[in-house]
Order: C-alpha cells, then sequence, then structure tokens
C-alpha cells in the first residue's frame, strides 16, 4: 500500500511528526512519502492509497486554534479522493481546539474516507498512529 503524508511546518515540529509518522507506516510494510504541502502535486495524492495531511496549530494560548492558511487551502484545491483513507494531524504546545474537526470536515467534503485524527505535543507521531496504520488494509474502499 502507498501512503503519502503530507504537512506544513513552520519551525520543524511537525516535519519531524511528519517523518517519523513515515517511518511507523514503513515499519508496517507500506511504502510511504512524506512531503511538504507545496510538493505534493495531484498525481502524487491520486496515486496514494491513503492520505494523511497536518500542520502546527496557529492561534492564541488556548484560544482560535485552527490549521494553517496553506492547510486548508491544500485540502480545499484537492481533487476528489473518491472514499480514501484520509488522517489528520497537528502538532501543538496548549491546545488544538476544534481545528481536527475542521480539517476533516474539509477533507470529508472532498470525498475522504476520514478515519484518523490525531495531535502530538511536539515532533514525535501520536502514539494511537500505528494503530491506524495497521487497520490501512481494512480501511480501503470497496
Amino acid at each position: 500500500m502507498k501512503v503519502l503524508i503530507v504537512y506544513d511546518s513552520a519551525t520543524g515540529t511537525t516535519e519531524a511528526c511528519a517523518h517519523e509518522m513515515g517511518e511507523t507506516v514503513r515499519s508496517h510494510g507500506h511504502e510511504c512519502d512524506v512531503l511538504r504541502l507545496n510538493a505534493a502535486d495531484p498525481a502524487r495524492i491520486a496515486s496514494a492509497d491513503a492520505l494523511c495531511i497536518g500542520c502546527w496549530t496557529k492561534g492564541l494560548f488556548v484560544i482560535g486554534q485552527k490549521p494553517t492558511e496553506a492547510t486548508l487551502d491544500f485540502i480545499s484545491q484537492m481533487g476528489p479522493l473518491d472514499d480514501k483513507p484520509v488522517a489528520v494531524f497537528t502538532t501543538y504546545q496548549l491546545a488544538v481546539g476544534g481545528m481536527l474537526r475542521q480539517m476533516k470536515r474539509l477533507a470529508s467534503a472532498r470525498g475522504a474516507n476520514v478515519t484518523g485524527m490525531f495531535k502530538s505535543r511536539g515532533p514525535f507521531a501520536a502514539t494511537d498512529f500505528g494503530d491506524w496504520v495497521a487497520k490501512l488494509e481494512t480501511l480501503q474502499p470497496h
């Protein structure tokens, strides 16, 4: 299975998290590319069997948390995802608010089957991300 992880990172925290997620995917025997949002062209998205989209949490301390504009634009401009399994993720310091639900809504509007939402305090993959990867075979559209 081919998994594509795309991310927006300002300080390197989300980038490090995305690369650790990529290692988790590979350790489960899947192919995985980890790319910045601007490097993920439509052909790569279409050829992936599953997609992970993430960014850092933007906001003021514990209010107004939201995804970055680049991430919102990326999700809004993706082609149809045809029930493709998608996970959304964020890195944060204090709180994530409703940002993961916002990312899920946008991806679902593109036809994604959003089956995972993960948050990481710092540059490490969420502890339950490996569970999502282990279930990928069962999440494939039929």
